[in-house]
């Protein structure tokens, strides 16, 4: 079962569920997105209440070891993505497609060979899409796998493996997940809070 939840930051942390996790939120830019994603949580669980969060080694929060679900939260700008799933640790990246200085001088950083030839298949007017596309397909991945930001190089988001990668654009969104066996992310899977 996976379970993908899109919401709002700036509703989801001033939710009354946001209320009763208040004492617990970290203080300043943290504080908003820490509370929508609990929010999410909760409600995605519910009636369950959510378990103690632990995190790995490179900060990648999980529930204690007792509970029988993965989940990964991601955020850019006011959209927040959950991604719950009782079949194993999965990742998911959002971001909202925006121009972004120096875009193609990272893609040329950090994109792998085969990468930058489905970028380069690309219309000229698709081509920040496709970028966006790429990076979250990428970010995904690493944080299935409990990474960091810095082994974002490292992965290739074409090369075929026994991870299931899916993309999916909703609206102004990009949206990537990395799940252990096949969902494809689509409309229909796709809940909106």
């Amino acid at each position: 079962m996976y379970q993908f939840v899109l919401g709002k930051i700036s509703t989801l942390s001033a939710d009354p569920l946001a209320s009763v996790l208040a004492e617990q939120a970290p203080q300043g830019a943290r504080r908003n997105p820490w509370l929508a994603g609990r929010t999410l949580l909760a409600r995605a669980l519910s009636p369950s209440p959510v378990p103690e969060i632990i995190f790995g080694e490179q900060g990648k929060p999980a529930f204690v070891d007792a509970h029988p679900y993965w989940f990964n939260l991601s955020h850019s700008g006011d959209d927040i993505a959950l991604l719950l799933s009782d079949e194993g640790e999965v990742g998911c990246d959002i971001e909202v497609i925006r121009p972004r200085d120096n875009w193609q001088a990272l893609a040329n950083a950090v994109f792998s060979v085969a990468e930058h030839d489905e970028l380069e298949r690309e219309a000229p007017e698709a081509k920040l899409s496709a970028f966006w596309r790429i990076w979250t397909r990428k970010e995904a991945i690493v944080k299935q796998r409990g990474g960091s930001a810095w082994q974002i190089v490292s992965v290739d988001s074409t090369f075929t493996s026994a991870l299931s990668v899916s993309h999916f654009q909703h609206g102004e969104l990009s949206l990537a997940v990395c799940t252990p066996t096949p969902f494809t992310l689509h409309n229909g899977a796709l809940q909106v809070l």
